[in-house]
């Protein structure tokens, strides 16, 4: 797939909107030099392009209860594609685990999962994440202090 090309404007929205993505057409239009009619289109553009993929809210995970973030690494017995679709599909189903990554390296996964305590990802842990075929092992790191938490891709230069 081509790489698309973005204009200035193209960034000049996306920097607006991964800052703000409640900011109303008109004073994004107002923020990036351009009219509402065309800045409209352009964000249809993004969207349907799949550039913009959502808008959400994001919460403070501290705040909502979550103020435990462990990061797993995990590997399994045999690198096969079922065994790696067997996986993905029940790591796809677990709302604790945030993102998860196929690696290379020591681990063939690394996952960020979210929970309350230690309890919860023990529980997690026992219930869940053992109990998938074909995994060999499991280490996990607990994070002490967020250093930094963007959800803003890098700015792209003009």
């Amino acid at each position: 797939m081509a790489k698309m090309q973005l204009d200035v404007f193209d960034r000049r929205i996306i920097d607006q909107l991964q800052r703000n993505g409640r900011i109303s057409n008109v004073e994004l239009a107002k923020a990036v030099g351009l009219s509402p009619s065309p800045c409209l289109r352009r964000v249809r553009y993004l969207e349907d392009a799949g550039i913009i993929d959502r808008y959400v809210a994001i919460l403070n995970q501290g705040s909502a209860g979550f103020s435990l973030s462990v990061f797993v690494q995990v590997t399994l017995e045999r690198q096969v594609e079922t065994a790696l679709e067997t996986f993905e599909r029940i790591i796809a189903e677990r709302p604790e685990v945030m993102e998860a990554y196929l690696m290379t390296g020591d681990s063939d996964y690394l996952l960020r999962i979210v929970v309350p305590d230690v309890s919860d990802y023990e529980v997690f842990l026992k219930d869940h994440l053992t109990r998938i075929p074909g995994v060999a092992s499991i280490k996990s790191s607990f994070a002490l202090n967020r250093v930094k938490y963007e959800t803003a891709l890098p700015r792209q230069t003009e």
